[in-house]
């Protein structure tokens, strides 16, 4: 897959909308973790989380592995603004390559969260 390159010092590569893969996005969201990352930014409405603002327990380089296999896969994009790596879902990509996919998955993601406590 072709990664777009960045064209500053801070930007980071991100797959444009038709290199996006199925396969890539599955893998991405069959972690937990990943998958919880993807929970709370679609309960953003749209909107972006720093990295900070994410509880995980993991150390911050695992972290960061997580946060790059969703942004190498598409299913969010990371830009910087000022000193702080913001996250946003690429709704908008998924839901035009993947009609209902992630809506499915973020809805049995929530069934399943509602009945393991």
């Amino acid at each position: 897959m072709a990664i777009t390159a960045p064209t500053g010092s801070r930007d980071l590569p991100h797959p444009d909308r038709e290199e996006i893969r199925l396969e890539d996005v599955l893998h991405a969201l069959s972690d937990p973790l990943r998958l919880q990352i993807v929970r709370e930014l679609a309960g953003t409405g749209g909107g972006e989380l720093a990295c900070s603002q994410f509880v995980v327990p993991v150390a911050k380089s695992t972290t960061t592995h997580h946060f790059r296999v969703l942004r190498e896969a598409g299913v969010i994009r990371q830009i910087y603004r000022g000193t702080a790596k913001m996250n946003g879902l690429r709704k908008d990509d998924l839901d035009a390559l993947f009609p209902g996919l992630l809506d499915a998955l973020l809805a049995g993601a929530d069934r399943q969260a509602a009945r393991l406590g």
